[in-house]
């Protein structure tokens, strides 16, 4: 069965689990839906971040809303810490725009709760001193941690077909766009609406949607800043004055809710003075794709690059019909 499994955290301390959990609380609906599609879904007893109606794919749909909710955003640590389980899956780590970090257990706290801390490494350090310097140009990342939990939650061979079917989506895209020099790659920039419009998050290099962005043929306008999200601003926006914006929200918890979401970042761009001006705004290039499906680790940040590049790249690309896992 593959146990005892060794784990790092993104220090590189490593945790033992001995056995496979039992009783699983996960961040949010993006580590949700991997246990859930690992088979694991039965052993999860909470999560924060739920997932809004629609955001999972059908076939997980009713398993995902009988979860628990023990938080709307982060876990409060009380009822973290009191939840009864015994591991902890982590997407956030010291992202610091999940708050998570300051109120966070301590390591101290989790083992006197005997709750093992698991991270999502791909997407919890990415701004840790310790993450790689370079651009992030692949996914390599993301599907390690698909199999780290798979390894710990004993559904090894399960996670190796995700990650199968997220290589050939991937591959797929790749093939098509072989032929495509730099030059011809659209300029792209995600506009994480929910993290405010005074001054526009810059998704950096080191972050998953950087390697989201270039596997679908486009150039992240911000891939240069060497780190994973930096405070922008919007004189640098203009600067860029991308081909493509993507308006990145987070689901709202309803389809109806979620696309007044989109309806706002898109009228916010349009009439903001700054960016009213823009090439993509002019064009009307705006993307509608979640922040999760781009900058959280998952299965779905292979369908986030399908989307983009059917988007950026029509004669290329087609529209997905199939969503990835089934």
């Amino acid at each position: 069965s593959g146990f005892p499994v060794k784990v790092a955290d993104c220090a590189g301390k490593e945790t033992t689990v001995t056995k496979a959990p039992t009783k699983i609380v996960t961040s949010n609906a993006a580590s949700l839906e991997m246990l859930l599609r690992l088979g694991a879904g039965d052993r999860v007893i909470g999560t924060g971040f739920p997932p809004g109606k629609g955001t999972l794919p059908a076939e997980l749909a009713d398993q995902g809303a009988k979860v628990p909710v023990l938080g709307d955003k982060t876990i409060p640590k009380e009822k973290l810490l009191g939840s009864g389980a015994d591991l902890y899956l982590d997407t956030f780590g010291a992202m610091p725009m999940m708050g998570g970090a300051a109120t966070a257990p301590s390591e101290e706290e989790y083992a006197a709760a005997g709750i093992q801390h698991v991270q999502l490494l791909s997407t919890a350090c990415a701004g840790t001193p310790k993450a790689a310097k370079a651009p992030r140009t692949d996914l390599a990342a993301v599907e390690d941690d698909l199999r780290r939990v798979g390894a710990v939650t004993g559904t090894a061979a399960r996670a190796e077909e995700l990650v199968t079917g997220m290589e050939q989506r991937i591959g797929e895209v790749r093939t098509a766009l072989a032929a495509v020099p730099a030059e011809q790659r659209p300029s792209y920039f995600l506009f994480d609406f929910d993290a405010g419009t005074k001054q526009p998050t810059a998704v950096c290099g080191r972050q998953v949607a950087n390697a989201v962005i270039t596997l679908a043929g486009a150039r992240n306008v911000f891939a240069d800043c060497d780190a994973d999200f930096k405070p922008g601003s919007w004189e640098d926006v203009v600067a860029k004055n991308p081909d493509w914006i993507q308006l990145a929200v987070r689901n709202r918890g309803s389809e109806d809710a979620t696309r007044k979401a989109y309806d706002d970042a898109e009228a916010f761009l349009r009439s903001f003075p700054a960016t009213q001006g823009l090439k993509a705004v002019q064009q009307g290039h705006f993307i509608r794709l979640g922040s999760e499906a781009t900058t959280i680790a998952g299965v779905r940040n292979a369908d986030a690059v399908r989307q983009i590049a059917a988007t950026v790249h029509p004669d290329l690309v087609k529209p997905d019909t199939a969503k990835s896992g089934q």
